[in-house]
């Protein structure tokens, strides 16, 4: 039985997906904090079963039959590290045969604010014995796409990243290469780093986006505090804004850069084109 925890999220849904091409239904497990929210995943044949993350009965009861469970990292900044070792807690008690877990790329020594709870994390897994994989996912293209409305209308995208090179891949690449190790063997013991094959720098994105939307969309480089307030003016909480904001920062001295191809060598095939995920995104305007 393969459990996917935060499995109504974007990405939990993208491996449901990417599972049920090669994985009964009925051996996959959905754990979901509001199985309501999952009617779709369980008109698919998927088993649906409610995981809370402070409630240990749940997390067994989700765990139940399992052999291998993909713990998508909870996007609750701040309380992620406890939320985490519940989950790893509960994979020893069900003597899980394979955890997964997302993780941030290059954890173990990423200047990114946002990998002290990654890193804390893994060591909580090494800790606990359970036979692990980690991936370790690069920037997703949809984290700079999904603006793409607000910098078309109105004619720049604001960032921190300067000429900073970002290796990010569809979200959708990523969900399947967490399919492929679960569904896979060999990969307990090993730790990924992913991340897109071609990388870019944000003017680059912003030249992209004016040829193929036809209208002048500008790079502007702003200091990380301006592009924080920035976003919190867009409406971002300010959580958020301080974890893009900082990330952006990061990206300029190379946080975001990979070029080890570990991705595209793990699912078989290119990972998906930033231009691509630009056009599709594009379309939705």
């Amino acid at each position: 039985m393969i459990v996917v925890t935060g499995a109504t999220g974007q990405l939990g849904r993208l491996v449901i997906a990417a599972l049920l091409k090669t994985v009964p239904a009925n051996r996959i497990v959905a754990a979901v904090r509001n199985p309501a929210n999952a009617g779709d995943l369980a008109a698919q044949g998927v088993q649906v079963r409610r995981a809370d993350y402070t409630d240990a009965a749940s997390l067994d009861d989700a765990l139940r039959d399992a052999t291998r469970v993909l713990l998508i990292s909870s996007n609750q900044i701040g309380e992620r590290l406890a939320q985490h070792r519940a989950v790893i807690d509960a994979t020893k008690r069900a003597k899980v045969q394979l955890l997964a877990y997302t993780s941030v790329l290059r954890a173990a020594v990423s200047p990114l604010g946002l990998a002290g709870e990654h890193r804390d994390t893994e060591q909580a897994i090494r800790e606990s014995g359970v036979p692990a994989v980690i991936l370790r996912n690069g920037w997703y293209t949809e984290n700079y796409t999904a603006g793409l409305g607000n910098a078309v209308a109105g004619g720049a995208i604001y960032g921190s990243a300067g000429t900073g090179r970002i290796s990010s891949a569809a979200r959708r690449d990523y969900a399947e290469a967490a399919a492929v190790v679960l569904s896979g063997e060999g990969h307990a013991g090993k730790t990924y780093e992913l991340g897109g094959d071609t990388a870019y720098t944000l003017a680059e994105l912003a030249a992209e986006v004016s040829r193929q939307s036809g209208k002048d969309v500008q790079y502007r480089d702003i200091p990380e505090g301006d592009y924080k307030a920035a976003l919190l003016g867009f409406g971002l909480p300010e959580e958020l804004a301080a974890l893009l904001s900082d990330s952006d920062a990061q990206a300029a001295k190379g946080a975001l850069f990979e070029e080890g191809r570990q991705l595209s060598a793990l699912i078989g095939h290119p990972t998906t084109a930033w231009s691509e995920t630009v056009a599709q995104t594009l379309k939705t305007l």
